[in-house]
């Protein structure tokens, strides 16, 4: 029989990791409302600044400093508004473009914006993911069907790799190319693609499903485990290459849109909050490939 102290003991460590696992586990590393609550995004560059969608106000796009000062970066043409960001090998930038229909690119070093790739069939091309030999994936939600495509981009062509999904949101590839990541919000589900050499999907299975809440952007880490953005819970899970949960991140705000990595090791995670128009940061469990 244990003594009465360590009874009490053992519920109070008990009590207290419920606790802890209720408290935010990030800090802010923006300030409130200096975004938009469209802030989308995000991505960042080979110098560790971060960039995200909607700063101040719609069709710009925001740097952050990796000391977490704010400047416009750009603003896209008349009628555009960005929404997934990534970056290529060559440091060049693609952008969403959900208005435009397209996929705009920015050069390395430039501030130039050209039309990468137009697409008037599409929905609204939401998030991209790149792939290590640089094939670029983006997804295509219908959020009034609740709906959505998969696209494959090429220069100056949307390559339909599969239609009338559910509402196709988050995606990305695994750090060594041979899976593709798509979920879907409304749904709640993930799905994985074997993915080939040459950008071809086959072999759909169902990698993870959720109970509640949204999902939004996915990135994975230098082990392939995939850290998820749950809109409207307030949290960003990770995820096994097996699918397997092996940790949830509480933070401050409640609608996590996009994730990206970044730091001086490239083991911070920054993530986008729709509701406070700012992002928070925190420690990732391994650093990302890039």
């Amino acid at each position: 029989m244990k003594p009465l102290y360590l009874k009490y003991y053992f519920c109070l460590f008990f009590v207290l990791n419920i606790v802890a696992n209720l408290i935010a586990q990030t800090s802010d590393f923006t300030e409130e409302e200096m975004f938009t609550s469209g802030i989308e995004g995000p991505a960042t560059d080979k110098y560790g600044n971060i960039y995200a969608v909607n700063f101040g106000e719609e069709g710009t796009i925001g740097k952050v400093d990796p000391k977490g000062n704010v400047e416009l970066f750009i603003k896209l043409p008349q009628g555009s508004i960005g929404n997934g960001i990534r970056f290529d090998k060559k440091g060049d930038m693609f952008i969403a473009d959900y208005v435009g229909h397209n996929i705009l690119k920015v050069s390395i070093n430039s501030t130039n914006i050209e039309v990468f790739a137009h697409e008037s069939a599409a929905n609204q091309p939401n998030d991209l993911a790149i792939s290590p030999n640089s094939q670029i994936f983006a997804s295509d939600p219908n959020w009034q069907n609740n709906t959505g495509n998969l696209w494959r981009v090429e220069q100056g062509n949307f390559v339909l790799l599969e239609r009338e999904m559910g509402t196709t949101n988050g995606i990305e590839v695994s750090p060594d190319g041979s899976k593709l990541y798509v979920n879907e919000s409304i749904q709640r589900k993930i799905w994985v693609y074997d993915l080939s050499l040459t950008g071809e999907i086959s072999n759909k299975k169902l990698f993870y499903n959720f109970d509640d809440f949204g999902l939004d952007g996915m990135r994975t880490d230098a082990n392939g485990n995939l850290y998820v953005c749950r809109y409207g819970a307030g949290k960003v899970v990770i995820l096994s290459p097996k699918g397997k949960l092996l940790k949830t991140i509480m933070l401050i705000g409640k609608n996590p849109t996009n994730i990206t990595f970044g730091g001086e090791n490239n083991d911070q995670c920054f993530v986008t909050l729709a509701d406070r128009g700012c992002i928070e940061q925190f420690k990732a469990l391994f650093s990302d490939r890039e």
